[in-house]
Parts: structure tokens; C-alpha cells; sequence
């Protein structure tokens, strides 16, 4: 509107009843509701867009002292005579900078201007301004007939100048307007406080990994998320870094002493519940051992402890927690899983997906992507390898009627019984593929290893010069499955000549030379 809009509107603005507040109901419900909004004690007080004075006189009654600002002559006239004798200065100007100059105030008051505002975010940065350290902007704003400022919209607006901002519903109480109203009408107080540097939660989580299972402890008794399985967690303490606070919870909760080197960083996941505030998760991995079995260290917080397929997740699982062992079974590094306020703490199969992926940074090129091995009997060959590629950390990736992969970070492996494979078996000293060579944490890793890879169709090559077959500065075991592959695991540092010397033959029916 015009100043001279505004101007004609003066003669029958009091006319609405809470306008003029002539309705003793309507002056008082006003009145309960500004000794709410305003300090107790005596304060410095500025109203714009005052219209013909009614808040500024209820709010002067008050003990306050008012200064008020209207662009209409009109307005400020009527607002002058209404409001003699109480000391409140009434000036001619405009609510966007109010002409008071240096002087600063303890409560801005603005009923139904924002929304009249060409640039509402410069204007209410200017009133921040005006007002004293702690002061309070009251403003009074609605949606009428499509038109308007809703709450959610004015809340965003004061976002960046304020954290302190109080929203109440009046559209309810008929006693303010007069009537009965069915649209939206509040007032937004705000505190003149900068918003405070951001701080978030840390917690830590434990995938404890036995083969292709992993460990999950089913929540009681704590109050969030009880019944539903979770990766064992907890939070950082002052002092603690991440890796110790994984540490200590493990031994809380699980009886798991580990050592830092057992330790490898899986995944990075900032996470929001819904309704509640953000936090970075950090989730690490493990190797279980059968020498240290978990148990139940918590039973007042955890009533079981159970071993899962990773490639199979229960469904009876905290969100988050299913987002995060999702991600690491795909090779994610970094996360985003951000709930809306109306999800479920726990995972929905059929809901929405709140996962976002976040590419890890450096460079591409040149990284291995997969290996793909054809096999005569994908059976055989998925049982065999899915157990070794599952005690070295990869997780099940993909599965289609041919083939199956297995992945670990960027790259993965894949087996496949092709259509177009043709006759002949493997033979890894011909043209072509001799083996694939992994690292393995330690000896005592590999000792396990080769002690339970028959049961699982790898026999052990060159057996009288295990383990230091490759020489006498590598130790390493080299395995051979059913269809004649072969895998070499190399416990410790990298070996430091390309490859192992030529074995002298075997005298066991299946001796092989290495070229």
C-alpha cells in the first residue's frame, strides 16, 4: 500500500476490532498476550508501523517507555492524540529505517509489516541492529486470503540472526481478533542473541565381522529405539578420539578388548532422527576372533547379541544403522542419512530412502575397478570364494543368475559361469591369469586362514616350504581352489621383488612349477 492509501485507511482503521481495540475483551486479550512477549522490568521500547497507536498505548500502560514510527500523517496524528500524556514519542517515517538514529532498544514491535516489506532479510538484519545485546523482536504476522508471511517463512527469514525464536499460535483465540478466524495468525519472538557456532554429537559403531556376518545387539531399556537391532555404539567422551571411544565401547558393551591396529575405518555418516538434531557417525571395522567371543556385557541396555548376514539385513533395525551397514556392504565411504520429522526410527523396507552417497575425493584414473574370474561351476566356485573373499574383508555386491561379485571399497571381484564360456579348464600356468594376491593383517590372520581353507575348497601349494614359499623375506600362503585357481595371501608388508622364486616340484601327484 501507499502513504496514501494508508492515509484514507486511518479514518476507519480503529474500526476493526483489533485495530482500535475498543472491545474491552480484545484490549485485554491483547494486553495478557504483550506481558508475555515484553520484560518485566522497564524497557525501551520501539513499535512500528503503529498505526493509531492501540498496542503502543496498551504497552505504554505497561510502564514502558515507547517510541513509535508510522509513514502515514494520518495514522501518526490519531496515534499523537491517543497517546498523550503516557511520554511515548510518535515520529513520521518509514518502518524499514525508522528515524531514531543512534538510539538502541530493548523491544522492536511490529504487528502485520513484515509481509509489507520489498526486502524483508535487509530489513530485519537493520532491526537486529537497532536493538540492545539479548533484546527481543516481537512481530505479530499472518497469511490472510493467500497473502502474507507464514511462521515457517518468517522463521527462516530470522534463521541467520538468531537461534532464540519463540512461535506462538494465535489464531485460536478469538478474544485477540474479535471473531472466529480459520486462517494463520502467530507471533515470532526473537531474541537478539547471534546464532551459536554449530556443535554436533559424535558417536562411534563397531561392525564386528565374522566372515560375511556381522554383529547386532537388539536395544532395552534405554528409552530410544528399544527392540530394534543396532550396530554395538556409542558416544565420544570429552578427551577421547574416535578410535578410543570405539575401543572403550566395545569392551562395555561386547567384552571385545581391542587393540587400535584391529581397527579400520568403514564409514563417515552425518545423521539427523527425526526430530532431533544432527550427528556424525563414525563406523569401524573388526575381525572377530574366535579367542575373544563377544557376550552380553549390558543386559540392562541390550537383551541379545546375534550374528546376520550382511547381504541379508533383518528389517527390525534402527535406520541409520541399516543406512550405514548398507553403505559399507556397497563400498560407500562417506554418508548423508537425514530423516524428515514424520519417518520412523526404525527402517521401513518400502519407505523412502534417506541414504545420499557422498563420492570420495583423488584421483580416478588408474584404480582397478573389478576382476572377473569365469568359473566351470559357479556353485562350487561362490562357496569357495565367497568364504575367503568374506574373511578378507569384501562384502556380497551383486547376484544375478550367472554370477556373483564381491566388493571391497572401489573395486570388486566377480565369478561368473558364462554361457560363452568354452571347453577347457583353468590352467594358471598357461598365456593368461596365474593369481590373484591378497594382503592378510598378520601371521596369525593367515595361520586361521590356511587352517580352515580346506573346509572350504582351497588346499594349500607347496606345503613344505609354506610359509615362505616366495622367499625367505616373504610369508605369504599360496591356495588353490577345485577348479585350479590360485590365490596368494600375503601376511605383513608388501613384498619387495615382483614375485616369488620358482619352487622346486612337489611330489604329491598335483606339483606345479612356478614360471
Amino acid at each position: 500500500m501507499t502513504t496514501i492509501d494508508w492515509d484514507s485507511a486511518a479514518g476507519s482503521f480503529d474500526d476493526e476490532p483489533d485495530h482500535g481495540l475498543l472491545d474491552p475483551v480484545v484490549r485485554h486479550a491483547w494486553a495478557q498476550r504483550l506481558e508475555t512477549w515484553l520484560p518485566r522490568e522497564r524497557s525501551e521500547v520501539l513499535d512500528l508501523g503503529c498505526g493509531t497507536g492501540s498496542l503502543a498505548l496498551l504497552v505504554a500502560g505497561q510502564g514502558h517507555r515507547v517510541t513509535a514510527v508510522d509513514r502515514s500523517p494520518r495514522m501518526v496524528e490519531q496515534a499523537r492524540a491517543k497517546l498523550a500524556g503516557t511520554g511515548t514519542e510518535v515520529l513520521i517515517g518509514d518502518a524499514a529505517a525508522p528515524p531514531v538514529g543512534k538510539q538502541r532498544f530493548d523491544v522492536i514491535l511490529a504487528r502485520h509489516v513484515v509481509w509489507l516489506l520489498p526486502d524483508p532479510a535487509a530489513v530485519l538484519r537493520h532491526w537486529f541492529g537497532l536493538l540492545r545485546p539479548g533484546g527481543r523482536l516481537v512481530l505479530v504476522e499472518g497469511v490472510w486470503n493467500g497473502v502474507g508471511l507464514s511462521a515457517r517463512q518468517l522463521s527462516a527469514l530470522l534463521a541467520p540472526f538468531t537461534e532464540r525464536v519463540h512461535h506462538e499460535p494465535l489464531s485460536g483465540d478469538r478474544d485477540l481478533w474479535g471473531k472466529d478466524v480459520d486462517d494463520e495468525r502467530y507471533a515470532l519472538v526473537a531474541r537478539a542473541e547471534p546464532p551459536r557456532r554449530h556443535t554436533e554429537v559424535v558417536d562411534v559403531h563397531l561392525i564386528l565381522r565374522r566372515g560375511t556376518d556381522v554383529l547386532l545387539a537388539r536395544r532395552a531399556g534405554t528409552g530410544y529405539a528399544d527392540g530394534l537391532l543396532h550396530a554395538p555404539s556409542g558416544h565420544v567422551e570429552d578427551g577421547e578420539d574416535v578410535r578410543e571411544a570405539v575401543i572403550r565401547e566395545t569392551a562395555e558393551e561386547i567384552g571385545v578388548a581391542l587393540e587400535p591396529g584391529e581397527l579400520r575405518t568403514a564409514l563417515v555418516m552425518q545423521h539427523r532422527g527425526p526430530g532431533g538434531s544432527p550427528r556424525t557417525g563414525w563406523f569401524f571395522e573388526a575381525a572377530y576372533d574366535p579367542e575373544r567371543p563377544p557376550y552380553n556385557r549390558e543386559p540392562d541396555k541390550c537383551s541379545e547379541l546375534a550374528w546376520f548376514p550382511l547381504d541379508a539385513l533383518p528389517d527390525d533395525m534402527v535406520a541409520y544403522c541399516r543406512a550405514g551397514l548398507d553403505g559399507y556392504r556397497t563400498g560407500e565411504h562417506f554418508l548423508i542419512h537425514w530423516h524428515e520429522d514424520g519417518d520412523t526410527v526404525a527402517f521401513e523396507p518400502r519407505g523412502t530412502r534417506r541414504a545420499v552417497p557422498l563420492p570420495a575425493g583423488g584421483a580416478r584414473t588408474g584404480r582397478l575397478h573389478h576382476i572377473e574370474l569365469w568359473v566351470p561351476d559357479l556353485a562350487a566356485a561362490a562357496s569357495g570364494w565367497g568364504w575367503l573373499l568374506g574373511e578378507l574383508g569384501h562384502v556380497p555386491y551383486q547376484q544375478w543368475a550367472h554370477g556373483r561379485s564381491w566388493r571391497r571399497g572401489d573395486s570388486y571381484v566377480v565369478i561368473e559361469q558364462s554361457p560363452d564360456l568354452v571347453p577347457g579348464g583353468h590352467e594358471r600356468r598357461r598365456p593368461g591369469l596365474n593369481h590373484l594376491a591378497f594382503h592378510v593383517e598378520d601371521r596369525a590372520r593367515l595361520d586361521a586362514l590356511v587352517a580352515r581353507a580346506p573346509e572350504h575348497g582351497w588346499r594349500l601349494l607347496f606345503g613344505d616350504r609354506h610359509p615362505r614359499a616366495g622367499g625367505d623375506g616373504h610369508v605369504a600362503a599360496y591356495l588353490e581352489d577345485t577348479a585350479g585357481y590360485e590365490v596368494e595371501l600375503v601376511a605383513g608388508a608388501a613384498p619387495t621383488r615382483p614375485g616369488p622364486p620358482a619352487p622346486a616340484p612337489h611330489t604329491d601327484g598335483w606339483a606345479r612349477r612356478r614360471d
